[in-house]
């Protein structure tokens, strides 16, 4: 081998690798300091007055907003009321009109009826009524706006007696058999003194039940004996108003707009229905007593509450947000650096945890085949071996031929200690034949599985022999950088070997094609073993498949992609890693580093 030049050396020296105590990715990230007392006193002041002013916000506008919605019902409660008393007062002059008609009381006298439904049915279109009904002196219905009430008995009808007894208008208000109330106005038809008829009217309150409603969540009219006779809930109908309120409510629409909306903030209620808080509103009709009482929800005030709760909750919260960025800038930026860093070791722990998991999964399957791949690999490379070694076997034999003629012609002329001195050189050349077959013998049979304390240098040395017939042919520069101490590694030597002249053969082939080749070896000894072949080839292309089994990237024919992957396998058995990088400069960089043998650990051996 030619001597390696200085400046190579340096090189090497150079791009030796420094070992140190921790990575770079966390020695540049400094530990994020303690926030400060006055940093918490500020958030702490913040906060409460926050929680204060929203206090204060919920309290006035729950006063407020429920003193608006008892007003508005109050309002509305009012207007119902008139129209209810229209409604009676409406209805309650009716019967007396048609007490008068002498079409109805000839009718009567006569017992013709052939044209009086047709009269109560117009008048009841005029006037609005519910219902009219005219009733004969037996309480037999002779004409009603409804046809299909006539010829039906109604002597018993609470309405019939009452004008009967009174001969004047009368208000009669009975429950039916469905549990709803009848409200009618209902007077004596007199021919000539006498009574001869009843006239009675209906009045249609139940259509108000619809637009009680609108007024609140739950509405009742009760009469004097404080009984519901209407409500826009039914079952309250017929009872009285305490029972109603205690009663649990069904799961109607009713229950859903009384449904819960318990809050600490609301105010004491003025009664509760189905045990929900409600806010209570009583107007009184001037008519026989009646009151009508609506039941009104908080859940509307709490919904306008809560939208002006939203909006200053949002507010505060900007401006606290304001307030952690302004004084916790750097914090963040710290926070941010740790967590890139954070991300970045869990895509590694998560890809490293897939990888692992795909590897056990194979190397169960590869474990038996891998050596004998390795010893295939091994015989693939003897043929090229085998022409570089009879090439190298031809000059001793040349030279010994010379020797032994140059011996022969020395004994004949009487010279045996010149003799002799040839002989010795004919012996050298045996031996370095012999250690040449024995590097052959030795790189085609199996390595074995027992490690010992070897060279790291010495391997590179036997190494570069094999490979040197091989580096003739090239026109390759060659530059090593080896330590002068001995780099001992635990392994075997001749796997190891084999790894290195994996290693020679791919940068020779990556070399191929460049005007100018050349070959850089780096061995240095840290808290490891490295050592480094870089080439000034192409690169590589893909990292991650470049120790995948049969992965290549050489044509066909010229390689199968078993080289890197057994040579992976083989330092991962002596403990160590095989990488690849790209360089800087150009070309390929493959490192094998494996564990060093410290003189504590040789004595131990």
């Amino acid at each position: 081998m030619a001597e390696e030049p200085a400046a190579a050396k340096d090189d090497g020296a150079a791009a030796r690798p420094r070992s140190t105590g921790t990575p770079p990715a966390r020695a540049s990230l400094a530990r994020p300091g303690k926030v400060s007392w006055w940093i918490r006193l500020v958030v702490l002041i913040f906060a409460l007055a926050a929680i204060g002013v929203i206090w204060t916000t919920n309290t006035l506008l729950t006063d407020r907003f429920s003193e608006t919605t008892r007003n508005r019902a109050e309002v509305r409660l009012a207007l119902f009321t008139g129209n209810v008393m229209s409604e009676l007062q409406r209805n309650s002059v009716v019967p007396l009109l048609l007490a008068r008609d002498p079409l109805l009381i000839s009718s009567l006298n006569t017992s013709e009826y052939s044209v009086t439904s047709q009269r109560i049915m117009s008048a009841q279109t005029e006037i609005g009524a519910a219902s009219i009904i005219l009733l004969d002196v037996t309480g037999r219905v002779v004409a009603a706006s409804d046809r299909m009430q006539i010829t039906a008995n109604q002597s018993q009808r609470p309405a019939f007696v009452d004008a009967v007894r009174s001969k004047d208008t009368v208000f009669t208000l009975s429950e039916g058999p469905t549990g709803a109330y009848d409200f009618s106005y209902s007077r004596a038809v007199l021919s000539e003194g006498r009574v001869v008829g009843v006239i009675i009217v209906g009045v249609e309150l139940a259509k108000f039940e619809r637009v009680l409603s609108g007024i609140a969540d739950a509405v009742a009219l009760i009469d004097s004996e404080n009984k519901v006779i209407l409500s826009t809930e039914p079952r309250w109908r017929s009872k009285p108003l305490d029972e109603a309120l205690t009663e649990p409510p069904p799961a109607n629409a009713l229950e859903r707009a009384l449904q819960a909306t318990s809050d600490w903030t609301r105010p004491s209620p003025d009664a509760y229905v189905g045990g929900e808080a409600v806010i209570r509103n009583e107007a009184r009709i001037p008519f026989r007593g009646w009151r009508l009482v609506s039941f009104t929800t908080y859940a509307s005030i709490r919904d306008q509450v809560n939208a002006v709760l939203a909006l200053e909750i949002m507010g505060f919260a900007v401006l606290l947000a304001l307030i952690f960025y302004i004084l916790s800038r750097r914090a963040r930026r710290q926070s941010a650096a740790f967590r890139r860093e954070s991300a970045e070791l869990r895509q590694l722990n998560a890809r490293l945890k897939r990888e692992i998991a795909e590897r056990e999964k194979v190397e169960k399957d590869l474990a038996v085949a891998e050596q004998t791949l390795a010893q295939s690999s091994k015989l693939a490379a003897l043929g090229e071996m085998s022409a570089a070694v009879s090439h190298e076997l031809n000059q001793p034999l040349a030279a010994m031929k010379t020797y032994l003629a140059g011996a022969q012609l020395l004994l004949q002329r009487k010279r045996p200690e010149e003799a002799l001195s040839s002989f010795q050189r004919i012996d050298d050349l045996i031996e370095r034949m012999g250690a040449i077959t024995r590097q052959l013998k030795s790189y085609a049979r199996k390595g074995g599985e027992a490690f010992e304390p070897v060279d790291f240098r010495l391997c590179l040395s036997s190494a570069l022999s094999m490979m040197e017939p091989t580096l003739r042919t090239r026109a390759v520069r060659i530059s090593r950088n080896v330590p002068k101490v001995p780099v001992k590694v635990q392994a075997d030597r001749v796997r190891l070997e084999q790894v290195i002249i994996n290693l020679l053969r791919n940068a020779l082939d990556a070399t191929k094609d460049v005007a100018m080749p050349q070959i850089d070896i780096s061995l240095s000894a840290g808290e490891t073993a490295s050592l480094a072949v870089r080439d000034n080839g192409h690169g590589i292309t893909d990292l991650d498949n470049l120790f995948e089994p049969f992965y290549t990237t050489k044509k066909p024919g010229e390689g199968v992609g078993l080289g890197l992957a057994i040579s992976s396998g083989i330092v991962k058995d002596f403990g160590g890693r095989l990488t690849a990088r790209n360089a800087t400069g150009g070309g390929a960089v493959f490192e094998v580093q494996l564990p060093i043998l410290s003189a504590s650990s040789q004595a131990a051996e």
